[in-house]
């Protein structure tokens, strides 16, 4: 049986105050009509819902049964009405980001700060495994969004929005200050203990496809697993670092290392803010790109 939900509306307030008339003043309808649509319920279900008294209706045997399954659809209705306003306001739900440690300390973790602070209900949840294992992730809706580096040919199925450029570097500390302030052909590096991130790193990805392009060969001495790894093997002196600039500009800065400047110099990667197209995004991801984009754009 296929009852119009209206009519079990309507019911449920009749049965709940007791009163056409009161009924009629809360659904903001005339009492006629909430009659008619009493009536035609009855009709679908095949008996009488309500006793008519001189004070009111009371319900009948069989109305007092519907009416315990209805208040309980009515309660479900409205909690799930509650719900969407609570998300819509921003008091509860969890988003979902894909992202490499690279990218989350040097970009978004201060959007996160902000965001946050804003809307401390919503819950953060942070994925770090390789960027394209992420893209499946983001079309299988495992993660909400991604923000990693652009690939060459990025799948018709994702939106991809610009966010900026990353400059892969060669760093070093003072073991190697021999280097330092002087600008070496690229080839040369191989005469140095190298340190490249392990695959599935797309800046290794994108500096090994640099060497192809360009004839070059690097042996490389030490795989890194990540980064950070990286950097603080570099500082120890292990060996030259393949970097990202933008990563390691503090201690740079802090002269803890320093930038061995290459000829030809490594191209830079832009990175982007990844979704689904034609995806309905939660209201939670929708005011973090409304917060990055908006930031950006005032730049």
């Amino acid at each position: 049986m296929n009852v119009n939900l209206e009519l079990y509306r309507i019911f449920y307030v009749v049965a709940s105050v007791g009163n056409i008339t009161k009924a009629a003043e809360i659904l903001m309808i005339s009492q006629p009509a909430v009659t008619k649509q009493i009536k035609t319920l009855e009709e679908q279900l095949g008996g009488d819902l309500f006793i008519r008294t001189k004070r009111g209706v009371i319900l009948t045997d069989n109305g007092k049964e519907i009416y315990n399954y209805v208040k309980q659809a009515m309660n479900a209705l409205n909690n799930a009405e509650m719900q969407f306003s609570n998300l819509k306001k921003l008091e509860k739900g969890t988003i979902k980001i894909g992202i490499s440690t690279t990218l989350m300390r040097i970009f978004l973790l201060k959007y996160l700060d902000v965001f946050h602070k804003t809307y401390p209900n919503i819950a953060i949840q942070i994925f770090t495994d390789p960027s394209r294992v992420m893209r499946n992730m983001l079309k299988d809706g495992t993660i909400d969004i991604l923000f990693a580096k652009e690939e060459v040919k990025e799948d018709e199925d994702l939106e991809v929005q610009r966010l900026g450029l990353l400059h892969p570097v060669f760093i070093a500390s003072n073991y190697f200050s021999d280097l330092k302030d002087k600008v070496i052909d690229i080839r040369k590096l191989d005469e140095y203990p190298i340190l490249l991130q392990k695959y599935p790193s797309t800046t290794r990805e994108a500096f090994d496809l640099f060497c192809h392009n360009n004839d070059i060969k690097i042996t490389t001495k030490l795989e890194i697993a990540s980064a950070s790894l990286l950097e603080d093997f570099v500082k120890i002196g292990l060996g030259i670092g393949l970097a990202t600039k933008e990563f390691a500009q503090k201690e740079i800065d802090n002269k803890e290392i320093f930038e061995v400047k290459t000829t030809p110099v490594l191209p830079a990667n832009y990175f982007s803010m990844i979704t689904l197209k034609n995806s309905n995004h939660s209201f939670g991801i929708n005011k973090l790109k409304e917060l990055i984009i908006n930031d950006l754009n005032k730049k």
